[in-house]
């Protein structure tokens, strides 16, 4: 019998106990900076060089985070569980606290890839993108995030973890980003749901076992909950 598969969907909440920031609530501003400037198409073709230098201050923040409790709770749950992460978030704090599958909806802040070509992608660790640097096809490389008006090509394959969940945990996302926010329509009927959030906007109904609570109370609470459910 093979082991039951622990589906976890995180939001900018997990991250935030890390330190990093968050435009959640925050009136369309990303760490000072306007949303449509620095996570747009459009915003890339105005000024390039600001979103370049807005991932660079990013990536740094990542570089010197740290993963806080929940990350380390999931991590450990693997050892048990199957257990699959889609998050929301660029950060690599999931992978540093251990996890093995992670599928990063939109992007990872530690990737570059072609302006011009989503295929082309390479791992830049926590270095700066500059100005002139350029992909093999000759543009200028640019972050590897998913922004605002882009399509989320990992989608598909998020939508049949999701349908394959015996245990769904949703973990510090509002759950108004759509599309991630609709994956909770293709967890199966039968499965055990939590919802993990201090102040959730999600109106569940009696099928989600809700914790009002930070990402790093709740996450290793449910976790104890389910390998008790188990035992």
């Amino acid at each position: 019998m093979s082991a039951p598969h622990v589906v976890v969907l995180t939001g900018a909440g997990i991250s935030a106990e890390s330190g990093l920031g968050t435009f959640r609530g925050s009136g369309g501003l990303w760490e000072g900076y306007k949303i449509s400037e620095v996570a747009t198409p459009e915003g890339w073709e105005r000024d390039f060089k600001k979103v370049l230098q807005f991932y660079n201050e990013r990536r740094r923040k990542v570089e010197i985070a740290q993963p806080n409790e929940a990350h380390a709770a999931l991590a450990h749950l693997q050892e048990v569980f199957k257990v699959t992460i889609i998050t929301q978030n660029i950060d690599d704090l999931h992978q540093r606290a251990g996890s093995i599958n992670v599928l990063h909806l939109h992007g990872e802040i530690t990737k570059a890839r072609s302006s011009r070509s989503s295929e082309m992608v390479i791992p830049i660790g926590y270095a700066d993108i500059h100005p002139g640097q350029t992909a093999t096809d000759g543009s200028q490389l640019r972050p590897h995030v998913v922004w605002f008006g882009e399509a989320v090509p990992m989608m598909e394959r998020a939508i049949k973890i999701a349908s394959t969940a015996d245990f769904f945990m949703v973990v510090g996302t509002s759950l108004e980003v759509y599309p991630a926010a609709s994956l909770i329509d293709y967890v199966p009927a039968d499965a055990t749901r939590f919802l993990i959030d201090p102040n959730p906007t999600l109106v569940a109904d009696d099928t989600w076992n809700v914790l009002r609570v930070s990402a790093s109370e709740g996450v290793p609470s449910v976790c104890r909950q389910i390998r008790a459910l188990m035992a």
